[in-house]
Parts: C-alpha cells; structure tokens; sequence
C-alpha cells in the first residue's frame, strides 16, 4: 500500500524524490495508518483547494486496501 500511496503523491508534486511513505502498525480496530511526507513547497499540491485531492487520495487508498481486507487511514504529514 506504500507503494502505490507514494505514486499517486509522486505524479501530483514537483519533487518526487521527497516524498516518502511509513506505515504504523494497525490499532486495536485493525487501522493501519500511513503518513505521507512531501517537501513543504509541495504541500498545497497534495492537499489541494479545500482539501479535495487529499480527499481523493484517501478514497483511492480506502478502495484499493478494501480489495485486500485491509483498513487504511491516511495522514499527510
């Protein structure tokens, strides 16, 4: 999930060699939460006017870990 979490942020930015993905162990509810690190130029790119493609960003994630049982939150950071 990593993976495809810094590829969506990589197309989206003007420094893709910044970003970067970690993963927490999942919580007590089977969360496991992703932070994504961008440089802080590229900050307004991945959180988009009102937040839309932040937005966009957690929804494709959410899809893609409910195709493997999995539960992801995603924080950018």
């Amino acid at each position: 999930m990593k993976e495809l979490l810094v590829a969506i942020a990589s197309g989206l930015v003007e420094k893709p060699e910044e970003v970067t993905a970690t993963a927490d162990e999942p919580n007590e509810e089977g969360v496991t939460v992703l932070h994504l690190h961008v440089a802080e130029s590229d900050m307004g790119r991945v959180i988009g006017k009102q937040g839309r493609i932040a937005k966009a960003i957690r929804t494709v994630m959410r899809a893609a870990a409910g195709r493997t049982d999995e539960k992801i939150a995603v924080e950018i950071d």
